[in-house]
């Protein structure tokens, strides 16, 4: 198996992020920010029916309300003539649904006959609502994070947790972007197209570091960056086989499907792509400098110690043997556990 060098090519990797990370984010200032749906700024959504023995096109809709900065979206089969109509709220008129309602059905019944227009569903988000859905939203992507972080670095090292963490925050400042960037509808659906991207994302980045793991103890004679590239490059065909079938399921809800659901499919085929980039180029490189640099520290500590142990070790004094009063050492006067009388003081025998 021939092994491919990724993390040779991590500093590009991480440039090109930084990069697109930053233009996103300069793109959405210079656009005036996020486009806002209903759900996170206040308006009303209205839902209608136009009766007709043809199909009403969404091009005859949008001319009826030409008047009034709605968004129209079609749903449903063509023939059922049904209409989803948002407008969005400026300012903070106490009145603006009913104001607005009767605008919308007015200017409807005047194209179409009053007769064939038939109002299905009116929903109205004021501005408090709107702003607690905002922050409950951003809360929940950031209890998503904290949990994850946890459940990674139970499940391997601290460095391992700090490598997935990274990585979910690049691909979401990296969807983000390319949403701010483009001027997608920003809705609930995207809240849920993000946390299904944070989930595919760890998912991948786990499968990785399973791998590695598994090759430290198996591979304990190489350096830690060959065993990185080692298991990344095991696991990329399983990586690249799971993303690309996901996102042929995820790009067929898009061509077939309209509005929310469309979008939420186009934000998670921006995040399939952004995840298997970041599993491979992001999560494992951050992850082997962090553990690198954590294990040099480690052995620094060690070289101190034992540098430590052999200054003390030299530092003791040597202990002097006793000896009796005609110079012999006490060790060597002792023979059988009896004391050695000298010669000079032994008893001759009569």
């Amino acid at each position: 198996m021939k092994v491919v060098r990724f993390t040779k090519y991590r500093f590009i990797a991480i440039t090109i992020s930084l990069l697109i990370i930053i233009g996103g984010a300069v793109g959405t200032y210079l656009n005036g920010g996020f486009n806002l749906g209903i759900d996170f700024k206040a308006g009303m959504t209205e839902q209608v029916s136009i009766k007709s023995s043809s199909p009403v096109d969404i091009e005859e809709v949008r001319a009826a309300l030409s008047g009034l900065d709605a968004q129209i979206q079609q749903v449903g089969d063509a023939e059922a003539n049904e209409f989803i109509i948002k407008v969005k709220q400026e300012g903070n008129d106490d009145n603006f649904r009913d104001k607005m309602r009767e605008k919308i059905l007015s200017a409807l019944s005047s194209a179409f006959g009053s007769s064939n227009v038939e109002e299905r569903s009116s929903n109205y988000i004021g501005p408090r609502f709107s702003a607690t859905l905002a922050t409950q939203s951003v809360t929940l992507v950031l209890i998503a994070f904290l949990f994850m972080l946890v459940y990674v670095w139970f499940r391997f090292e601290f460095s391992y947790s700090i490598g997935a963490i990274t990585a979910l925050f690049h691909d979401t400042l990296m969807v983000l972007g390319i949403i701010g960037l483009t001027q997608l509808e920003f809705t609930t659906a995207t809240i849920a197209a993000v946390l299904t991207i944070v989930g595919y994302s760890i998912n991948d980045t786990i499968v990785v570091f399973d791998r590695i793991r598994e090759n430290t103890t198996l591979l304990k004679e190489k350096p830690f960056k060959d065993i990185v590239n080692i298991s990344i490059t095991e696991t990329l065909s399983r990586t690249l086989i799971t993303s690309f079938t996901t996102f042929i399921a995820v790009a067929a809800i898009y061509v077939f499907a309209t509005g929310e659901i469309q979008r939420f499919a186009l934000t998670l085929m921006i995040g399939i792509i952004v995840g298997t980039y970041s599993s491979i180029f992001i999560a494992s490189p951050i992850m082997m400098a962090i553990y690198t640099r954590k294990k040099k520290e480690e052995e620094t500590i060690k070289e101190k110690k034992a540098i430590e142990a052999e200054k003390r070790a030299s530092q003791e004094p040597v202990k002097e043997e006793k000896t009796i009063d005609n110079g012999t050492p006490a060790g060597e006067a002792l023979v059988s556990g009896k004391k050695k009388v000298p010669r000079s003081k032994r008893k001759k025998k009569k």
